[in-house]
C-alpha cells in the first residue's frame, strides 16, 4: 500500500534520519520525500512510503507520534508514483488538446494533490467533475484567489481560473488541511493551464 506521511519535526541535525530509520524499522520502504516547510525550529516533510500488509492510518499514525518532538499530521493513501512527472504529463495533455483543458486538468488535479475528487465550478453550476465528485457543490463565497478552507467533512483548495470565470474545487476526506506549497502549486498549474486554452474559449 502506497502512504502519503506529513511529519512536523525539530528542524536540527539528524532528526530526520531518525523518522527515516524509525520508518524503515517498521517496515515501510521511504519512496520520496519533500520538504514543505522550515521555520520556527521545525520542519513539515511529506514521506511517500511503500507500507507492507493491511496496516491502518490510525496504527502509522500512532507508531511515528510516540518519537519524541516528532508530529504527524496526517496519513492516507496515496496514488503517487514518485519518479513520475504528472504535472508535465498533465501540460502535455492540455497542449495536444486545449479545447479540453478543463476536463483535463480536473481529471488530473486528485492525483497532483493528494486528493479525492475535484469539479471546476461555472456561476454555481458543475462544468466539469473527476470521478468520486458529487454532482452540485455549493460554493457561497468564491475567492478572488488561491484559497484553502476545511468544512465539517473536506478540506479543499479553490482555484480561481479568471480567465475562464470558473472555480476548480480540489478535495481530500482523509489527510491534512493543504500545506501553502500544495495551493501554490496547484494555483500555478491552474495558470498554466489557463494561458494553454484556447483564445475563443477565454
Amino acid at each position: 500500500m502506497l502512504l502519503r506521511l506529513r511529519v512536523s519535526l525539530p528542524d536540527r541535525p539528524g532528526c530526520l534520519g531518525q523518522v527515516a530509520r524509525a520508518l524503515g524499522a517498521l517496515g515501510a520502504d521511504i519512496l520520496q520525500v519533500t520538504v514543505l516547510e522550515r521555520e520556527a525550529g521545525r520542519a513539515v516533510d511529506d514521506f511517500i512510503v511503500s507500507w507492507p500488509g493491511a496496516v491502518t492510518t490510525d496504527e502509522v499514525r500512532d507508531r511515528l507520534s510516540a518519537m519524541p518532538g516528532v508530529r504527524v499530521e496526517g496519513v492516507w493513501p496515496t496514488r503517487d508514483v514518485p519518479g513520475s512527472a504528472p504535472d508535465y504529463d498533465l501540460l502535455m495533455h492540455v497542449a495536444a488538446e486545449p479545447s479540453r483543458g478543463i476536463a483535463t486538468l480536473v481529471d488530473a488535479l486528485p492525483g497532483l494533490c493528494g486528493a479525492e475528487w475535484s469539479l471546476a465550478l461555472a456561476e454555481g453550476v458543475v462544468r466539469h467533475a473527476s470521478l468520486a465528485a458529487p454532482p452540485s457543490f455549493d460554493l457561497p463565497e468564491p475567492p478572488l484567489r488561491a484559497a484553502t478552507l476545511v468544512t465539517e467533512k473536506l478540506r479543499l483548495m479553490l482555484l480561481p481560473v479568471t480567465t475562464h470565470g470558473l472555480h476548480v474545487v480540489v478535495a481530500r476526506a482523509d489527510g491534512p488541511v493543504f500545506h501553502r506549497a500544495e495551493l501554490d502549486r496547484a494555483a500555478r498549474i491552474v495558470a498554466v493551464v489557463s494561458a494553454l486554452l484556447p483564445t475563443s474559449s477565454r
